[in-house]
């Protein structure tokens, strides 16, 4: 697994051994950041962007988004072998000093410092906890009005969307799909 563009392309990432992950393929992270890079939709470019990756695993996307040119990543998991791994890819593509680390559950987030303008979220597929991250990152302040969030989960299970996001893209990418959609709230507007 390597990153696919940007200022660290080619750079390996470190994974553990086993199916006890599955991060995002080379080809699907490859067209989302081709989508959300040049599609009319995103209010806020990635280059500059603050964004957050819920469980992050081996950190695939958000570190994707950092060498890509965001300049703050928030990750959050909870699992400790992956959180080895994250911290170990953090470490070998030398964003020590942007990224913040969170262990934790994802579905409970902590209040924010600074909204984000890009979420990604890639739950474990069928554990139902698509929905309930959404709804904390909405409710901890996470997200800028407008924000681009994508989640990623299994062809055969139905995310439920809440009312604060606009659904503007579905893709599959074998068992995946990866839904996009926009914040239509933030934290100012509670």
């Amino acid at each position: 697994m390597r990153i696919v563009g940007g200022s660290r392309r080619g750079r390996r990432l470190k994974a553990p051994e086993g199916r006890a992950l599955r991060p995002t393929s080379e080809r699907a992270r490859e067209a989302l950041f081709n989508i959300i890079g040049h599609r009319e939709f995103s209010a806020q470019p990635l280059k500059g962007a603050r964004v957050i990756d819920l469980f992050a695993g081996t950190g695939a996307l958000g570190l994707e988004a950092m060498s890509r040119g965001a300049k703050h990543l928030t990750t959050v998991e909870s699992d400790g072998l992956a959180l080895t791994c994250l911290k170990a890819n953090i470490q070998a593509l030398d964003f020590r000093k942007k990224v913040r680390v969170i262990q934790g559950d994802a579905t409970h987030l902590p209040p924010a410092d600074v909204p984000c303008a890009f979420a990604f979220l890639d739950p474990p597929y069928r554990g139902g906890k698509a929905s309930p991250a959404l709804a904390s990152l909405q409710n901890q302040g996470w997200l800028t009005l407008g924000a681009i969030v994508v989640a990623e989960t299994s062809v055969k299970e139905k995310l439920t969307t809440p009312d604060s996001y606009e659904v503007l893209d579905r893709r599959r990418y074998g068992a995946a799909e990866l839904v996009i959609m926009r914040a239509l709230a933030s934290a100012s507007a509670k």
